[in-house]
């Protein structure tokens, strides 16, 4: 068995916009989760093609110890606590799949996302499954400026949405009517991203919670880098893609010396895909 969920991200900005400013974003989380032995280890970032597919291949192992349930920890042996994640970025489709070489078949996390444009998340199986699998997907929007939604630990007033206004677009402040605001405004740029997300952990006695978990956490990267993409706009507005991947280049060499340092970081959102 496993556990689906559709997560439905609407932002104010355009396709080819959110491409650059999500991998600018993931780039800026990734030093956030990184340092202290722990944190985001690239092995591969280069052009793929396969299958009349191309785009950016990544490979990225996880160091999280500290970043697990507690009850995880107590059974997990050293180790275990070290995931691999492959994207395949396509885009406007991206698909990511985050595996651990211990649990081996009996655990997965599969993210697999379109971006559309001109698009107010109401689109209905997007991702084209059938009808009966379907039938057990919770659809779940995520509303950026809606701060209830945002737990009180990741709660930053310059990382909100309400409050922020881009100096280069003029974007901002988003009113909590600001979906509806934006359909009456069809010059305005809008996008959404469809999160489809599976979560698959074999493992008796706790494979409901823990999958119940992992998609709790993954709403909330979501909806934190989300506000955060829309509120470093300035930083990324402007930028192409050959900014982006000199900047993804620095940022590996960054992480290599954050991870084996003694600092640490907190918990972002980088392997929002």
């Amino acid at each position: 068995m496993v556990l689906i969920k559709e997560y439905r991200v609407v932002v104010p900005c355009s396709v080819e916009e959110y491409q650059v400013g999500q991998l600018y974003s993931v780039a800026e989380a990734s030093k956030n989760e990184t340092g202290g032995g722990e944190g985001i280890e690239v092995l591969t970032n280069e052009p793929y093609e396969k299958e009349g597919e191309k785009g950016q291949y990544t490979h990225k192992i996880y160091h999280l110890k500290s970043k697990v349930p507690g009850f995880v920890k107590m059974i997990a042996p050293e180790g275990a606590l070290v995931f691999h994640e492959k994207a395949w970025n396509a885009y406007p489709y991206c698909r990511t799949i985050i595996t651990n070489e211990y649990m081996k078949d009996d655990f997965m996390i599969k993210i697999e996302t379109w971006h559309k444009a001109d698009d107010m998340g109401n689109q209905e199986n997007i991702h084209e499954l059938d009808a009966e699998t379907w039938k057990t997907v919770e659809v779940v929007p995520i509303d950026i400026a809606d701060k209830t939604q945002v737990e009180a630990a990741d709660y930053k007033p310059h990382e909100d949405p309400a409050l922020f206004i881009s100096k280069k677009t003029g974007r901002g402040q988003l009113s909590p009517e600001w979906k509806t605001e934006l359909e009456s405004k069809p010059q305005h740029p809008r996008m959404c991203a469809y999160k489809l997300v599976t979560v698959k952990f074999k493992w008796w006695g706790l494979q409901s919670k823990v999958e119940h978990f992992i998609h709790k956490q993954e709403k909330r990267i979501f909806t934190n880098f989300h506000r955060q993409l829309f509120c470093w706009i300035d930083n990324w507005y402007g930028l192409t893609m050959a900014d982006i991947r000199k900047m993804e280049e620095e940022t590996q060499r960054e992480l290599e010396e954050l991870r084996k340092s003694g600092q640490v970081r907190g918990m972002s959102a980088a392997h929002e895909q």
